[in-house]
């Protein structure tokens, strides 16, 4: 039997304006909208504004939603996933390297002393960088893959793509990236790596899942 849609309850007192439901809903799904838009679009505000434009949408949308048509976490990525593409056409262009400006907090594990802070906060921006430079759907992969933690599965019918398609675009989007830490250079002498050849190796991103 299928199990119910973990958020059916929640749209539906939505629904009839249940003012505490609206505020559940939002500290639910904002901390991942908001990730998922300033992934793909490189600017924390715009992202927050993309937030703000699918909750509008919710609103309008929920007295209308039925279950079992579509699960409303898919619904709701697919929204915001469209917003940020609107976003991006009117731009004319990819991300460009602000994205490691305004997400630097997202990659922050608060690492003891100034130097490894500031190896940490290059390193974040060199990851940035190189999945902004990525073809938006190879970005979106990635995106919901590894930042949003979806199966690829989920990524897969959230993209309406089959899975095998989906896998396709995530091979090329690490090569990709890959291919951007590698401009780095080459190792130098004695065998130590150079911080963009570490990224190859370390960029959990990178990894097949």
């Amino acid at each position: 039997m299928n199990e119910r849609d973990p958020d059916a309850e929640l749209v539906e007192r939505v629904a009839r304006d249940d003012a505490s439901a609206v505020r559940q809903l939002v500290a639910r799904k904002l901390p991942r909208l908001l990730a998922l838009a300033a992934r793909m679009l490189g600017d924390r505000m715009e992202a927050e504004d993309v937030a703000q434009e699918t909750f509008v949408r919710v609103w309008k949308q929920a007295p209308h939603w039925r279950e079992g048509e579509a699960r409303f976490d898919t619904w709701l990525h697919r929204v915001a996933m469209n917003l940020c593409y609107d976003r991006l056409r009117m731009r004319r262009e990819t991300p460009d390297d602000t994205v490691a400006d305004t997400l630097a907090e997202d990659e922050a594990c608060a690492p003891s002393g100034p130097e490894a802070a500031l190896e940490a906060r290059q390193h974040g921006a060199r990851v940035r960088s190189a999945l902004a430079a990525l073809p938006p759907r190879q970005r979106e992969a990635l995106v919901l893959t590894y930042y949003q933690e979806l199966s690829n599965a989920e990524a897969a019918g959230l993209m309406g793509l089959t899975v095998e398609a989906l896998e396709s675009l995530l091979v090329r989007a690490r090569r990709g990236v890959r291919a951007q830490l590698a401009e780095g250079g080459p190792a130098p002498k004695g065998g130590e790596r150079t911080g963009a050849a570490r990224d190859t190796e370390t960029v959990p991103a990178l990894r097949k899942r």
